[in-house]
């Protein structure tokens, strides 16, 4: 028997056994798999369970997510990051309904089309939901692969993902896509890691090219990435009474979300209160409350946290023009702000249960 046969089906006996159970492997029902492999970019699975548990009983089908406001939807979403994630998800739902009746489309080449839905996703969602024979390329994939045929060219390169893709279609069977899709990411999730592979626990360890070779553990090749640049940023804590001052960001980085008052460089306190009452806002600085960082993709913030209480309210005209309110201790909490407010927000409550 060839090769190419041999491994796909000593994969699938091995998952078969093993696999994690997992609340989305519990159902074909596309939505909840879309939902899940949404969560799941970028995200650990252990992380993924508590949310998509929470999202599903907020939005248990794609009407509901369609129609819900951006903030509930923000917040159902606050910790797990990369918001865009979030807001794409909501207008696919729209453009599902509007478009589609409801009913997800049931290929790969159809789920492309939809807001937020790369290769991987829409694979991942037709093979698993549909049935469709069609691969579903993750990091896990790319890395169990690059080390299956050998390939020892950078991942970047657009000829390394086309010869997955091509040996992908040849060896995944056209009975279980989507278990085969999925043995590929358990496989890579628990055995064929980024560093230290359990090579020896390998259920597929005699068609591996790079085991046979001794480099398993140098694959696959990625071209240096550059590290983040690094931004100073003062979060202002503006305090009115027991009330704190929010924007909403209009920035598309953390787009949609509400922040303190955020200015860039570390000043002076008193310089930075100068630049705020230039700003139009009436301040007195009050005290320093510790520092904090967030990394993102391509930017580190290196938060400086600042108390400062007005002395003059803003007008309601201000805070209309600059997307503001002042939040009491329940609005703060019921409100989506970022991870990267986490320490501010922490700081924030523990000021306004002075009050």
């Amino acid at each position: 028997m060839e090769k190419a046969i041999q491994w796909p089906q000593r994969l699938l006996t091995w998952y078969a056994a093993v696999r994690r159970d997992l609340p989305w492997r519990r159902t074909k029902e596309p939505y909840r798999i879309w939902v899940s492999e949404m969560m799941l970019q970028q995200t650990r699975v252990e992380t993924v369970k508590a949310y998509y548990q929470r999202f599903l009983e907020r939005f248990p089908d794609v009407q509901s997510l369609a129609d819900a406001p951006e903030a509930d939807v923000l917040k159902c979403w606050e910790g797990l990051g990369y918001y865009s994630r979030a807001r794409n998800m909501q207008k696919a739902a729209q453009k599902v309904v509007t478009q589609y009746q409801g009913a997800f489309p049931k290929t790969a080449a159809e789920l492309i089309l939809l807001p937020g839905i790369g290769d991987y996703t829409a694979g991942a969602v037709a093979s698993i939901a549909f049935d469709e024979p069609v691969p579903a390329i993750d990091g896990n994939v790319k890395r169990v692969m690059s080390r299956l045929l050998g390939i020892r060219q950078p991942l970047s390169q657009p000829s390394v993902h086309l010869a997955m893709k091509n040996a992908l279609m040849k060896a995944i069977p056209t009975d279980q896509p989507g278990q085969f899709n999925q043995a590929l990411m358990e496989l890579g999730a628990t055995h064929c890691k980024s560093t230290a592979p359990e090579c020896e626990r390998c259920p597929i360890i005699e068609f591996c090219d790079a085991y046979a070779e001794g480099d398993a553990d140098t694959l696959p090749i990625r071209e240096g990435k550059r590290p983040p640049k690094a931004v100073e940023v003062t979060v202002n804590l503006i305090t009115s009474g027991s009330r704190v001052l929010l924007m909403r960001r209009s920035e598309k980085l953390l787009h949609g979300l509400y922040v303190f008052l955020l200015t860039e460089g570390d000043n002076h306190a008193k310089e930075k209160q100068t630049a705020l009452q230039e700003a139009g806002l009436h301040v007195c600085w009050i005290a320093d409350c510790g520092e904090a960082t967030h990394q993102f993709t391509h930017r580190l913030w290196r938060m400086h946290i600042r108390h400062f209480r007005f002395t003059k309210a803003p007008t309601q005209a201000w805070l209309e023009d600059h997307n503001a309110l002042l939040a009491d201790m329940a609005t703060l909490e019921a409100l989506p702000l970022p991870t990267a407010m986490k320490v501010a927000r922490a700081e924030a409550i523990r000021i306004l249960l002075q009050q």
